[in-house]
């Protein structure tokens, strides 16, 4: 359910309303109609070989150990290509190509549809402020973790190593 109490287009009191069997936040006064769907939001994921080996990226406020994928949300008018190489740009300084999608992935826990793409970038790293720090890691020593995009790791290891 949102955090908000109030509708966005009328301004009355939300209340709840059941569609087709799941409950959702709806505006209670007559006649508005709004409901809050509670969709997904779209992520965009680089599995980023740079020089040899796979990027991997801590956030700000991440803890010490925790390492990732270089993510960002899709934007308006925006390409799921373009989204991800343009995050891939901003993150870590690189140019990038997409060298295909590994996968779409739900990401429940957060609310999030993950499209995952295989890329190869150039460049100088240069991180920006989302990032504290980043690791190379060579294909061979990358494993997976079991949410989010590390399934999509999980398939990109997979490709690999069946010659895709």
């Amino acid at each position: 359910m949102p955090q908000t109490r109030f509708c966005p287009w009328c301004g009355n009191r939300l209340g709840t309303k059941e569609i087709e069997g799941r409950e959702y936040a709806a505006c209670a006064a007559d006649g508005c109609g709004y409901v809050f769907w509670d969709n997904p939001l779209t992520v965009v994921a680089a599995i980023v070989e740079h020089e040899g080996s796979v990027i991997l990226a801590r956030g700000r406020g991440w803890p010490e150990k925790m390492f990732g994928l270089v993510t960002g949300f899709l934007e308006k008018g925006e390409s799921p290509e373009d989204a991800v190489i343009r995050e891939v740009r901003e993150e870590l300084g690189l140019s990038a190509a997409i060298r295909g999608l590994v996968g779409i992935y739900p990401f429940f826990q957060k609310n999030q549809l993950i499209l995952a793409y295989d890329m190869v970038a150039e460049g100088e790293v240069s991180l920006n402020e989302e990032l504290v720090e980043i690791r190379h890691v060579s294909p061979d020593k990358l494993r997976p973790w079991p949410f989010g995009t590390g399934v999509a790791v999980g398939d990109w290891l997979k490709k690999r190593q069946a010659g895709g």
